[in-house]
């Protein structure tokens, strides 16, 4: 019995690990069609894929500094964030995230939102194989056109359009910034007008366009 069901889970392992280097490896080429996110979004969905070349570069140094000054540098995890947040979780008080670009990309494509720890750790998963298959250039790309943008609305295209009537290809850096500074929570945070620390958010993500492109934080990107 005991050896019955070992094959059992060895062939569900081997099913699992083929199907999932075999969906990476496709869509380092193919855009993403759907992901679980999108399919269980009771708003509906709204999106367009653009390639990188199609999105402006204030968006792409938007993200970065927004959500992840280290992502030309690091293979998928921040161990410095990882362990900052830990420390800082551990001692109370409001919880912190460390998540890369590389690890919001893996789990918005290939898994569902919330937490808990079988998540995380499919998530490191396919952060890994993204990071060694796809490369910085291709998880940028995924990441701007799979990111939820608004209600019911996905991709940076689909959310220069909606926010700005404009393609994503002429973001200023305002308007970058401001679409960054929705990010982490696109349902609540106002893109079109908003006020307080999410203006002021916004602002500071603004002046950090310029140290991200002078001081190369986007460097694997464009170069």
């Amino acid at each position: 019995m005991a050896l019955k069901i070992t094959r059992i889970l060895a062939k569900i392992i081997l099913w699992f690990v083929g199907l999932s280097l075999l969906l990476v490896i496709a869509f380092k080429w193919i855009p993403v069609p759907v992901t679980a996110t999108m399919l269980m979004d009771e708003n509906g969905i709204t999106k367009d894929w653009e390639s990188l070349a199609s999105i402006d570069p204030n968006l792409v140094a938007a993200v970065i500094a927004a959500e992840d000054s280290k992502f030309c540098e690091h293979w998928g995890f921040d161990t410095e964030a990882i362990e900052k947040a830990i420390k800082e979780n551990a001692e109370g008080g409001r919880r912190r995230g460390a998540s890369t670009i590389s690890q919001q990309t893996a789990k918005n494509v290939f898994l569902w939102q919330g937490g808990g720890y079988f998540r995380k750790g499919l998530e490191a998963w396919f952060t890994f194989w993204i990071e060694a298959v796809w490369g910085k250039e291709r998880i940028m790309e995924v990441y701007l056109n799979v990111a939820e943008t608004g209600i019911g609305t996905y991709g940076a295209e689909a959310g220069a359009q909606r926010y700005f009537s404009k393609s994503a290809a002429r973001l200023s850096a305002d308007e970058a910034s401001r679409m960054a500074a929705a990010f982490p929570s696109p349902k609540t945070r106002s893109v079109a007008n908003p006020r307080g620390w999410l203006a002021r958010h916004g602002n500071s993500i603004e002046a950090r366009i310029g140290v991200v492109k002078r001081d190369g934080l986007d460097k694997c990107i464009y170069d």
